[in-house]
């Protein structure tokens, strides 16, 4: 049985599901579980105090993502890393927050400004990596909100983190981008100009991609036949 190690103690409440693919996403990104290694099944569940049917659960939505390919009868296998399937994920945030940001400015919602720029203000002076998680997190949904719009609430919540954990802690160099990036985003906002606001979205997004695929290929991650790498 491999030594697959406990979740974190930060790990927070979620469907048993969603814990389970947290945590094996966590196992690969930690490089416990590599490339064509089959999923101990039992041995997650055990680890969680959880039955099998939330594991093979939370398989079916890795296999939706990329992460694992599932094999009648013999079980579930990690997959290989893509780099460019990294650095599409991104741009995929770029496009819908950029959607969102061109919603937020047609309607014209007077208090997304203000509301953004106190943000704004409070981010790019923080060098704590949680507390740049949850202003960003707010920053964007701010911008989701004021794009009244349920679709792209749904397609984000269908969009999964590549990067278990915090994100500014795991990904060098992310701060800087995001302390860069959302303060071009609230200028464009400013002007009420959509269409550069998405642009930057995008570069935003794309800058983030990059910093994702080093740190993956930093910990050997990738094929290393891998060209996008």
């Amino acid at each position: 049985m491999a030594n697959i190690p406990p979740p974190g103690a930060a790990m927070i409440r979620k469907s048993s599901g969603e814990q389970a693919a947290v945590h094996i996403r966590r196992l690969i990104f930690d490089g416990e579980l590599r490339p064509g290694d089959r999923v101990p099944q039992d041995e997650i569940a055990h680890t969680l105090g959880i039955s099998r049917i939330p594991v093979r659960e939370a398989l079916i939505a890795l296999e939706r993502e990329g992460w694992v390919t599932i094999e009648m009868h013999r079980g579930a296998f990690i997959s290989a890393i893509d780099a460019q399937a990294v650095r599409d994920h991104y741009e995929l945030y770029g496009l819908v927050y950029g959607f969102a940001a061109r919603r937020a400015l047609a309607r014209h919602d007077a208090g997304l400004v203000e509301q953004l720029g106190a943000l704004e203000r409070r981010l790019v002076y923080t060098n704590d990596p949680e507390e740049m998680g949850r202003l960003s997190v707010e920053f964007q949904a701010a911008v989701v909100d004021a794009a009244h719009s349920p679709r792209i609430k749904v397609v984000l919540r269908a969009m999964s983190a590549l990067v278990p954990g915090e994100f500014f802690a795991e990904v060098p160099g992310a701060m800087d981008v995001q302390r860069r990036g959302l303060p071009a985003v609230l200028r464009a906002v400013r002007r009420g100009d959509g269409d550069r606001a998405a642009d930057e979205y995008l570069r935003l997004m794309r800058r983030m991609g990059d910093k994702v695929v080093q740190l993956f290929k930093d910990r050997g991650l990738f094929d290393p036949s891998d060209a996008a790498a």
